[in-house]
């Protein structure tokens, strides 16, 4: 996904599924939904304590939000740190559920 640092990975199976970051040494962060008729419930956002404050968190979010724009979904935030983030990113009001 472009302008992030990392290499962003989707995967989808059934109406659970994850955008996630191969960080290396069997270590992932990840941000978890619920696919809820094209809205994507984001109910969890997790990055191993080595490697948090490095703005990976926000880099799941962004493709997120980036998908979403692609492909005509919305995103319904749960997760708090996706609540906050969605309140600071009015441009991102579009897509939200």
């Amino acid at each position: 996904m472009a302008d992030l640092e990392h290499d962003v990975q989707f995967e989808q199976s059934g109406n659970r599924g994850r955008f996630f970051i191969n960080l290396g040494g069997g270590q992932e962060a990840e941000m978890t939904f619920l696919d809820r008729d094209g809205t994507f419930v984001v109910d969890h956002t997790g990055v191993p304590k080595p490697f948090e404050g490095k703005g990976i968190a926000l880099e799941l979010v962004k493709a997120g939000v980036q998908y979403a724009r692609e492909h005509d979904k919305k995103i319904e935030p749960v997760c708090p740190y996706v609540v906050m983030q969605f309140k600071r990113h009015k441009d991102w009001d579009d897509i939200a559920a």
